[in-house]
């Protein structure tokens, strides 16, 4: 009780008070009492109280509002029923609630599945209820002449109560009523395999259907009952089943009759039978459906007699003939068994083979499998497979939704249909199923709702993935690995890229070429461990191709001093590695970029660097605004020269490929492209002639020109596009023309003639001469082939 103010007024007071309790208050909340009362409630938790026994005094006690009710206040309100439009209700289940209908017949043998698992339970303790009604089995008949399907079970069916109560009732589970009474009676235990949860999954029978009857029978009930419905009605009836002929041992037999639009596709025996492979392939029980078989027979026919010939009824010969046979017969259509609900030590590697090829329908055997269970905060059990070949289809590389994993609960499919939810994009390509009893679905049971359980498990697969793959690369047999990596190479690329999170566990998964290995790769571990102690760094090279890289430029004195330098030869390889930065505390550095550090490197000779400062000065003065410096290299042996890039910007490699994206935003190159820088080797012999005509004559013309030649040739050697190929072409032609003059033995003679001939032809040409038109001579040689 909150502390209330008490206290005594008089008649006086009391009058000055009087139109709390005497006339309606200002406010809404006011309570009115009528005159006589003993108590009057006035606004915020005001209460009058008149004690008749003193008279004209009145006690005024003023409670807080936060104040308990009296025990003998009457509460003025009224209880009242939330009120549903049945049959609005019923068109939101079927119409709302799912994305496909084909989901009606998943439900509905969940339903039955349900049915003979309650049976079972009940059967552990009244063996009597599993004495008549046969085997625990799930039978589905499509009829295409009637358009109808009938699912029988031989589960524990329902009484006339029951059916009221679990079908009558919208959303009412008796599923959920089962798990709850097993809860209470803990003799019998909590570990089971029932699936409903939500009580509408019978009402998605409406999708396809326009009349549901369901004729059921209760072991407890020695009556038969019938419950009829029809779609987009309010209504249900039930009755007492009196036909013989469709009398039940035991269990529930539904009829489907299938609307006009659906009677087709749902009535067709072979979908019915896909159906239940997609859906219902692992239900524990036996599912069988009604399917059109072949067989070969032979039968006797008469042999006609011969011409001439007649034969008596006795003498005619029989000839027997082997013809097909059509007939119906019930086929068992769940014949796959979990695998994950087995102990892993029991299995052999065939039958995870062979589990594999039958579910994700694969013809190659996986490269590696894994079969685990978790518990704890979120309890599944899944196996996961590594592919024997990468898809075949463009569209499935990279792709998210590539339906490789399967999620059940409880052994009923859920869905395939994941965008990242489960995986991340790079490990699109691992296939699996994964089976949980508590997982957070809608109530359509199809979508996987976001939450911390979803994530919880994403990172746990992820992890077995992780193990499943670096046993591949632990085996001595490399072959495997070769094979994994050809396959899904670039997908282990991207998840350096997109998940920074597990770098350490995917960076020794990579493998690239080397100038060491150009036939086979290494991995980052090799290569760290053929460092010598002195290289501080992880060099490598960015291009389009292998041979590209062995013949770079900048590799020339990384491979005289022995030094090891990786090719990146794929398009995502670069921004991988960029993404990385480092591995076990060393750098990632690209050799074709300035102020390049080779550990062990002399000081450079003050002289040599005074000596073509001059020429370095000249250089960029003839280049201009194409190359920000121009330097001594430190990275040359046998080229020239060779144009590296900036520090910052990308590199070559990188410029070439945006440039040839179909979206790329052309007004950032510019802004992006590296500031570019010339470098030459001063021990080559063309350098060493610019220097000479740097100092001796600066202004000349083939000097200049060999300068331009030599930048255009630079830039092509470290994978640069040049500008205008055409004037590149243009200039070599020059020089091969003043390199290649007269050298064979044309003489200065012939030059003349040459230029004579082409000078007298544009004077003739000028001058508007007809031309003579010369008949082809009759007279032929003796060595004409042709000749008569």
């Amino acid at each position: 009780m909150a502390p209330a103010l008490s206290g005594t007024l008089g008649a006086s007071s009391v009058a000055a008070l009087r139109p709390c309790a005497g006339r309606r208050a200002p406010s809404a909340a006011s309570s009115v009492a009528p005159r006589g009362s003993g108590a009057v409630r006035c606004p915020r938790g005001v209460r009058w109280e008149a004690d008749r026994s003193r008279g004209r005094l009145v006690r005024v006690r003023c409670d807080a509002a936060v104040a308990e009710k009296p025990v003998d206040e009457e509460a003025a309100e009224e209880k009242f029923e939330y009120q549903a439009e049945v049959s609005r209700l019923m068109d939101l289940i079927v119409h709302s609630l799912y994305s496909h209908k084909e989901v009606f017949l998943r439900e509905l043998v969940s339903n039955a599945s349900d049915a003979l698992d309650k049976l079972r339970f009940l059967g552990v303790t009244d063996s009597s209820l599993l004495a008549d009604g046969g085997e625990l089995e799930i039978r589905i008949k499509p009829d295409p002449d009637a358009g109808t399907i009938t699912i029988t079970d031989t589960g524990v069916g329902m009484t006339k109560d029951e059916l009221k109560d679990c079908l009558g009732t919208i959303a009412q589970s008796g599923t959920s009523k089962f798990l709850k009474a097993l809860k209470e009676n803990k003799d019998l235990g909590a570990d089971n395999g029932l699936i409903g949860q939500f009580g509408v999954g019978f009402y998605s029978a409406f999708l396809v259907a326009e009349k549901v009857v369901v004729s059921t029978k209760s072991p407890k009930s020695d009556k038969q009952y019938v419950w009829e419905a029809v779609a987009d009605s309010s209504s249900y009836v039930i009755k007492e089943e009196t036909d013989p002929e469709k009398m039940l041992t035991r269990g529930t037999q539904i009829t489907l009759v299938l609307r006009p639009d659906d009677k087709y596709e749902f009535a067709d025996p072979s979908r019915i039978q896909g159906l239940v492979k997609n859906y219902s392939q692992f239900v524990s029980f036996p599912i069988y459906t009604w399917q059109e078989k072949s067989r070969t027979v032979e039968v006797e026919e008469d042999e006609e007699p011969k011409e001439g010939e007649e034969a008596t009824e006795g003498e005619k010969q029989k000839k027997k003939k082997t013809i097909t046979e059509k007939y119906w017969d019930w086929e068992l259509a769940n014949e796959t068994k979990p695998i994950w609900m087995r102990n892993p030590k029991e299995i052999e590697k065939t039958e995870y083979n062979e589990f594999y090829k039958k579910t994700f329908n694969e013809f190659l055997d996986p490269l590696a499998h894994a079969h685990f269970t978790t518990e704890g905060e979120v309890e599944f059990r899944s196996v996961l497979y590594v592919p024997g070949m990468a898809p075949l289809s463009n569209e499935e590389i990279m792709n998210p939704k590539t339906k490789n994993i399967r999620l059940y609960v409880k052994r009923v499919f859920i869905s395939d249909d994941f965008d990242g939810e489960l995986f991340p994009r790079y490990l699109s390509f691992v296939k699996g199923v994964v089976d949980s009893n508590d997982l957070p679905l809608n109530v359509s049971r199809e979508i996987l709702q976001e939450s911390r359980i979803v994530r919880i498990m994403r990172k746990r697969l992820v992890r077995k993935t992780f193990d499943m793959i670096e046993e591949i690369a632990e085996k001595e047999d490399k072959e495997d690995y070769k094979k994994f990596w050809e396959s899904f190479g670039k997908f282990i690329k991207l998840g350096c890229i997109e998940d920074t999170g597990n770098h350490k566990r995917l960076a020794p998964l990579l493998r690239f070429h080397s100038s060491k290995n150009e036939g086979d790769t290494i991995s980052l571990d090799q290569y760290v461990e053929n460092m010598p102690e002195s290289q501080k760094a992880i060099y490598y090279i960015a291009t389009d191709s292998l041979q590209s890289a062995k013949t770079a430029p900048f590799l020339e004195k990384l491979v005289q001093k022995d030094i090891e330098v990786l090719y990146l030869i794929e398009p995502i390889d670069e921004v991988a590695i960029q993404n990385l930065q480092t591995y076990k505390e060393k750098k990632f550095v690209d050799i074709s970029k300035e102020d390049l550090e080779l550990g062990d490197e002399e000081e450079e000779n003050k002289e040599t660097k005074q000596e073509f400062t001059l020429l370095c000065d000249w250089v960029k003065q003839q280049l201009g605004d194409k190359v920000a410096k121009v330097q001594i290299s430190k990275r040359l042996s046998s080229s020239p020269c060779v144009l590296v890039s900036g520090k910052f910007g990308w590199s070559a490699n990188m410029e070439r490929l945006m440039k040839a994206q179909t979206l790329g935003d052309t007004s950032s190159l510019e802004f992006m492209r590296g500031r570019r820088i010339f470098e030459i080797n001063p021990d080559h012999p063309i350098i060493k002639d610019l220097n000479a005509a740097c100092k001796n004559e600066p202004e000349s013309t083939e000097a200049k020109r060999a300068v331009e030649l030599l930048y255009e040739a630079a830039l092509i050697s470290s994978g640069y596009t040049p500008e205008s190929p055409a004037e590149l072409g243009g200039k070599i032609y020059e020089m091969m023309a003043i390199a290649l003059g007269g050298r064979w033995g044309r003489s200065d003679t012939e030059e003349a003639e040459a230029t004579t001939g082409e000078d007298s032809a544009e004077a003739d040409s000028s001058e508007g001469t007809v031309t003579e038109v010369i008949e082809p001579s009759e007279v032929r040689p003796e060595s004409d082939p042709w000749r008569d």
